[in-house]
């Protein structure tokens, strides 16, 4: 057989360039739970900070659902997003080596508030028996999959006592639902409340809290697992390096309702995923 040393020789000698020009473009992506010129809003000076900050452009790709994400982060069509607690235990099991970087620090303590209409007669969770109501995404963490959690914990199963099931798909969606009496009753995650509340959004005023969720991890920002592990460390320092005391920092803290952000492990969402097998959402 004919033997063509040189030629190996080359090929072995520009494989190391090839993998360093590779990742050229890092892919940044959200689970839709806002609308999505708010994602939208939230990313460009996040996106801008770690152009900066990893030396590498940085797009954002936007998806049309949470499955979406999920199939985006496995197919490595993106690098990095930003989950529910849900979507990540989804990815991990799914990759088998998803990486979780970053939460803030509401994430080790979230959790969901009940609303219902202004005048509403329902005063207990109880009382939602019977009455209309409304989710998010099913595959929202606080928007769907802790909050029935929790009601199931109460006596209370939404597919048997609950007159009749929506899914908004997302949480200023919900608030949106009930205000107009789409539903009687629904339930989001209490930071995009407390937000559409500062902001006096009109569809907030029409409602009131009924009740609030005990706490649980939640959001994360998760990297593919295969990413190069330089990259992974750079991203990571870039997240909690954030520091509310610049004001540029802060801008950025503010739009992703963080006071800063801290380290998180897959150990976390070890609730989420038996909350979820314990509602049949996995297998």
């Amino acid at each position: 057989m004919k033997r063509f040393p040189h030629l190996v020789f080359s090929l072995l000698f520009l494989l190391p360039a090839y993998s360093a020009q590779a990742q050229q473009v890092l892919r940044v992506s959200a689970i839709p739970d806002e609308a999505p010129t708010e994602l939208l809003r939230k990313f460009k000076p996040l996106g801008a900070y770690l152009e900066k900050q990893i030396g590498m452009k940085v797009v954002w790709t936007p998806v049309n659902d949470y499955p979406a994400v999920v199939e985006s982060l496995a197919a490595d069509k993106i690098d990095l997003a930003w989950l529910g607690g849900f979507t990540f235990v989804q990815v991990r099991l799914r990759t088998g080596n998803a990486i979780p970087i970053a939460q803030r620090v509401q994430d080790e303590k979230f959790t969901s508030t009940f609303i219902v209409p202004v005048g509403s007669s329902i005063k207990t969770l109880q009382d939602l028996k019977g009455k209309t109501f409304a989710f998010g995404s099913p595959s929202s963490t606080s928007g769907s999959l802790m909050p029935r959690y929790f009601l199931l914990k109460d006596g209370i199963d939404p597919d048997k006592d609950f007159s009749r099931v929506a899914y908004s798909g997302a949480h200023d969606a919900t608030v949106a639902f009930v205000a107009s009496g789409r539903a009687e009753a629904g339930v989001l995650n209490t930071s995009v409340w407390q937000k559409l509340l500062e902001e006096g959004e009109p569809n907030a005023k029409a409602v009131r809290v009924l009740a609030t969720t005990p706490p649980y991890f939640d959001y994360n920002w998760t990297v593919r697992g295969d990413l190069d592990p330089a990259l992974v460390k750079k991203l990571t320092n870039a997240f909690l390096s954030l520091d509310p005391s610049i004001p540029a920092d802060k801008e950025i803290l503010d739009l992703q309702r963080a006071t800063r952000f801290i380290p998180t492990k897959p150990g976390n969402y070890k609730g989420i995923e038996q909350a979820a097998r314990a509602a049949g959402l996995l297998q």
